[in-house]
């Protein structure tokens, strides 16, 4: 079992932070005890991240204590969440002016671009956990070759759609912003929709297939 540590975070939160490697097998657990603490009358809300859950407390003063000595006795003692995973397509353009980092996410893993889109394609990802912004999907499963660092100067803006790496995970940027993940490709798909009754297209567990559009490069 990985060791966790616990502390305090701001005025109102507790952190439950799990020691290196990132797993699958670990993000389910952390799902579960996401979905048991946020069960608790004295939390607003149970937020899971990358091996870390953070918690919000309504009374942070009287209760930080107990739930730092919670967090870890449940964390001791919690299964892994298998929740009702989707498969979700998402179409992309690849390269071009819908991808323009292909060409150095290329150049960095020794692939022609073609390759890179077809590698990327390949893969069935998981939505490890949503964060940064509403909707925006962190995927587990990127193929090592294909694993790049962030752009070392961030762009001003990027638009809503983009799918871009970032180190070792891959994700879709819901809204537009300014981001430093190198960019290859974008997707008509709205991952983030605030007028639909279900806002979010993703969630955490399901599968996600990237499946190659015509126009681009590729």
């Amino acid at each position: 079992m990985q060791r966790a540590r616990c502390y305090l975070s701001g005025e109102t939160a507790v952190v439950l932070e799990l020691e290196p490697p990132v797993t699958l097998a670990s993000q389910k657990r952390i799902w579960r005890l996401t979905q048991r603490v946020a069960e608790m009358p004295n939390v607003v809300e149970a937020i899971p991240g990358m091996n870390n859950i953070t918690v919000v407390l309504r009374d942070p003063q009287s209760l930080a204590l107990d739930a730092l000595e919670r967090l870890q006795r449940w964390w001791e003692e919690s299964e892994a969440l298998e929740p009702d995973s989707r498969a979700i397509e998402i179409p992309v353009v690849y390269g071009g002016a819908q991808g323009p980092d292909l060409e150095e996410v290329a150049r960095h893993s020794g692939l022609t671009p073609r390759q890179v889109v077809e590698l990327h394609a390949s893969v069935d990802y998981v939505v490890w956990f949503l964060g940064f912004q509403p909707g925006f999907p962190y995927l587990g499963g990127l193929p090592e070759q294909l694993i790049t660092p962030r752009r070392a100067e961030p762009r001003l803006l990027v638009p809503a759609g983009s799918v871009g790496i970032g180190g070792a995970q891959t994700g879709i940027y819901p809204l537009p912003t300014p981001g430093g993940w190198q960019l290859i490709g974008t997707t008509p798909l709205a991952l983030f929709d605030p007028a639909k009754s279900e806002p979010v297209l993703l969630r955490p567990g399901d599968s996600v297939r990237f499946i190659p559009q015509t126009e681009g490069v590729c």
